[in-house]
């Protein structure tokens, strides 16, 4: 009897009662919209190993398919190679014109990005979560990055005696751009570029991206 009766009155207080969620930190929102890709950064910030592990330790965390888990991580920072990393990467390649990166302002903390299997459909999907991730983890931290795709593979490779293939490259720092989002058509330039020192990236609107319409 007792203990029923205390039941009800729990559940009576907890359906009168007001839960107040306090929000803490960033939302997924602000941390997307600050995780842009920054081709600039500051070289007065120098970016710690400790910084990339923190950075890495997402991916025992993320998703993965058929959870094979086969991404490895390399780091290279100001101190352990960053230097040979600048030669075999290109960055800004829609605005070969600016030179990108500006002197003075090249990354100098770098993730690279293998995997112990031959690049497939489950690896591709894997390495696009583990970067998403990395990077909204970097944000959170205070850092920026930027997802790098033009570099020799063979190069890399050998310069850090890699026993896997990389496959992607990831620059951590903090970033100088000033990026604005600027919503566009379906059919319209996707074509980032640069005006009075304002770096654009058209972003596709919402309404143009689903399908079915209400």
């Amino acid at each position: 009897m007792a203990d029923n009766y205390l039941e009800k009155r729990y559940e009576e207080t907890l359906g009168k009662a007001k839960i107040r969620v306090k929000r803490i930190g960033h939302t997924i929102d602000q941390l997307l919209l600050k995780s842009r890709s920054h081709r600039g950064y500051n070289k007065n910030y120098v970016v710690s190993r400790q910084e990339l592990e923190r950075i890495v330790s997402v991916c025992n965390k993320i998703p993965s398919g058929c959870n094979q888990q086969t991404l490895r991580f390399f780091l290279v920072t100001k101190e352990t190679g960053a230097e040979k990393i600048l030669s075999i990467i290109r960055l800004g390649a829609a605005l070969p014109e600016l030179h990108l990166p500006y002197p003075g302002t090249e990354p100098e903390a770098f993730i690279i990005c293998c995997s112990t299997a031959a690049e497939n459909k489950l690896v591709d999907v894997d390495l696009g979560i583990a970067l998403q991730s990395m990077l909204l983890k970097a944000v959170e931290m205070g850092l920026n990055g930027l997802i790098i795709g033009a570099f020799n593979h063979e190069k890399l490779k050998e310069a850090f005696n890699l026993p896997y293939d990389p496959l992607m490259v990831l620059a951590i720092g903090k970033g100088t751009d000033r990026i604005e989002l600027t919503p566009i058509h379906a059919d319209e330039s996707h074509a980032y570029y640069r005006h009075d020192g304002i770096h654009y990236v058209p972003k596709v609107r919402t309404d143009e991206l689903i399908l079915n319409h209400a």
